[in-house]
């Protein structure tokens, strides 16, 4: 069993317009709407793909309720912590004619200490039958800094491999926890390292203590850094030939799903990851929603073009 981790997750609502007119109304179709949020998202990739995850998460407020509605309807095995603040909201915008999507994250709101001791003992609980734990997303408003570096120390302690897919302190403090692999964009990357290059931020990474570092890149593909067997630096790239046109929201997520997948499997070679990793990002811009991949990603990952 999977166990995927969200502390601040969303509802999430996907507008689609024809074209998006910055300072213009746009008349739109009531939104999809779902319980979204980074840790839930990969939870229902990983239940497509036939595999087996568990999402813990909070929930407060009327949104709360929408929230735990949805996972229940959904059919995702899940955990709520109760919050005495309402689930904050995201908005999706897909610009259809473009094919580019804007999107706008509430921050969320912070949870009482009391709450994070709920929600860290439930980690603590379910870390026990998890064959990997992943920790995706913000976190609420004046989290503890440290909250993904002790993912990464409980499932080290427990003897199964960590995903953490973060920014800023968090993503640093994991890499010195020793996580099993780090999925940041090439954004986030730069942001937490100061690094322009994705290469040499990923490096960085390696540096503080992770084993591998995964970093989308967009319509360029993915890029995978880690160390091989003798020691040396080991860099690989994967890409579709031609970029697709979608909506990307959660394509990240789709790709964390994947490598938590190989994890779980007892797969640790960097390049049947990176390679399932990058066709389930690119068959989650072709699904209409977060959390969703396109039935093509079999045939995505035989087109794939992979270097080193």
């Amino acid at each position: 069993m999977i166990l995927t981790v969200t502390a601040n997750p969303a509802i999430d609502l996907t507008y689609r317009v024809d074209a998006l007119e910055v300072g213009e109304t746009h008349r739109v179709a009531a939104p999809a709407s779902r319980a979204g949020g980074k840790g839930i998202n990969v939870a229902r990739v990983i239940a497509q793909t036939g595999g087996h995850a568990f999402a813990l998460t909070t929930a407060g407020g009327p949104t709360g309720l929408e929230l735990v509605n949805d996972l229940l309807a959904g059919g995702v095995p899940h955990e709520v912590v109760p919050v005495a603040a309402p689930t904050r909201s995201s908005v999706a915008i897909v610009d259809t004619g473009s094919g580019l999507t804007t999107i706008f994250n509430e921050t969320g709101a912070a949870l009482s200490d009391a709450e994070w001791d709920a929600f860290r003992d439930a980690v603590e609980r379910l870390a026990i039958p998890a064959t990997c734990i992943v920790g995706s997303g913000s976190l609420p408003p004046d989290a503890p800094a440290d909250f993904y570096a002790r993912l990464v120390a409980l499932a080290t302690a427990h003897g199964i491999p960590s995903i953490v897919d973060a920014i800023g302190p968090g993503l640093l403090l994991a890499a010195e926890a020793g996580a099993t692999v780090l999925k940041p964009n090439r954004r986030e990357l730069a942001e937490s390292t100061g690094e322009s290059d994705p290469i040499v931020g990923a490096e960085r990474l390696l540096a503080l203590g992770a084993q591998l570092v995964l970093v989308s890149l967009g319509e360029e593909g993915m890029l995978a850094v880690g160390t091989s067997a003798s020691g040396a630096r080991e860099v690989l790239s994967a890409r579709l030939p031609q970029p697709l046109h979608g909506n990307a929201t959660g394509a990240g997520d789709a790709g964390v799903a994947a490598v938590a997948s190989c994890l779980a499997a007892g797969i640790t070679d960097p390049a049947p990851i990176l390679r399932r990793a990058t066709a389930w990002s690119a068959a989650a811009v072709l699904a209409p929603l977060a959390g969703e991949l396109d039935p093509s990603y079999p045939e995505l990952e035989s087109r794939l073009v992979f270097s080193s």
